[in-house]
């Protein structure tokens, strides 16, 4: 169905007009690219030819239908502006994206904090430092015990305007996640663009001299692994120990460990496997990688998803494909409910998480999410 195409493919019932020539230095949003569309790549994956939808995959190891469990992570996108433009990009931010978290939305996502229930704020983006809100919503979610993670591409801290973000962070004691897909410049470089491991290197060197990383600090540096190009992890374990000895001997980089993380085929990673023609290949490896061992460590069990403007998903996955939360919950962080988190009722800690083929990502292999692996005996 998805051969080999000359540039890309075109989802049904979406005009040719909307696809220009590829440019990897601007977003699909800025290139007017099909897949663009949120509905377009939900319509891709939804007529894949696949034996079985997630659904119903769940449901042959009798795991369906999913549901979500009580509210501990609230994980806030406060926009997709970013200062790169990596080629797997699920969100599709970069220079060119402009929507940003306001003022009135952040504080929105604070009164739930302040409410109970949830023990962690996760800052995501785009770079999540380059939006105005940021600081106040570090300080604001720390002064309520929240424990805060920013999800960080650590070449924004190189940036002359971001060069105080490290000790920031560190005076407000902000776990940091940050990308790095390998301990190697050519890998890194490829799939981040020039440029990026050097600068990547110079910055967790700077969070090191604060403290970070250090066996027994309290302030944790979390690297992220992701494949290159369209393979599932290697073991979890093993590759941390690969990255801290190369990183430690070569450049005296120490970190606290590292979560691998499977591409979601999605967005412009999508737009890459339809491009190589490699689509049907890549999710048909997901679906076969299929581990029923990794459904009880889903972020979605556990992880409200709030997009830049206050809508409500069940992950952040789901949020970039337009897939609000199930119709039985508010679908804005302004209206919702915070006491039915804390007190684990069903119109939240039970709502129905919505699923499509994208899913079998989080359940191939080792299992996959915001935490890394999710199954270490695979």
């Amino acid at each position: 169905m998805f051969g080999r195409a000359t540039r890309y493919f075109i989802p049904k019932n979406l005009p040719m007009n909307l696809v220009q020539l590829h440019r990897p230095t601007q977003s699909l949003a800025r290139r007017g690219h099909a897949l663009a569309d949120g509905q377009a790549q939900v319509r891709l994956l939804s007529e894949a030819e696949q034996h079985s939808t997630f659904e119903e995959h769940l449901e042959q190891h009798g795991l369906g239908p999913l549901t979500a469990g009580p509210v501990e992570i609230l994980q806030v996108n406060v926009g997709k502006l970013c200062n790169m433009t990596c080629r797997h990009c699920h969100v599709d931010a970069g220079p060119d994206r402009r929507e940003m978290m306001d003022r009135e939305t952040a504080d929105a996502c604070l009164r739930v904090l302040k409410r109970g229930g949830v023990h962690t704020l996760d800052l995501t983006g785009g770079a999540p430092e380059m939006n105005p809100q940021f600081r106040h919503l570090v300080t604001s979610a720390r002064e309520l015990g929240v424990h805060v993670i920013d999800r960080c591409n650590l070449t924004i801290l190189t940036t002359p305007k971001f060069r105080d973000m490290p000790e920031f962070l560190a005076e407000n004691q902000v776990e940091v996640v940050a990308s790095l897909p390998c301990y190697l410049e050519e890998n890194t470089d490829k799939q981040r663009g020039d440029g990026t491991f050097k600068r990547s290197i110079e910055a967790l060197l700077r969070l090191n001299e604060l403290g970070y990383g250090w066996p027994g600090s309290p302030l944790s540096l979390t690297l992220v692994y992701n494949p290159v190009g369209p393979s599932l992890p290697p073991e979890q374990k093993s590759l941390e120990a690969d990255y801290r000895e190369e990183l430690r001997s070569r450049f005296g980089v120490e970190f606290t460990r590292l979560f691998t993380i499977t591409n979601m085929p999605i967005s412009r990673f999508l737009e890459e496997l339809v491009d190589q023609g490699r689509f049907d290949e890549y999710l048909m490896k997901l679906v076969r990688a299929f581990n029923p061992a990794a459904v009880d460590g889903l972020m979605c069990r556990n992880t409200l998803s709030v997009g830049w403007d206050g809508r409500l998903y069940d992950c952040d996955f789901n949020q970039m494909l337009g897939l609000e939360v199930d119709a039985s919950i508010p679908n804005n962080i302004r209206d919702l409910d915070q006491p039915e988190v804390a007190e684990d009722r069903p119109a939240v800690a039970g709502r129905r998480v919505i699923v499509n083929r994208h899913c079998f990502g989080c359940m191939a292999g080792a299992g996959s999410g915001c935490q890394g692996a999710i199954d270490s005996g695979t």
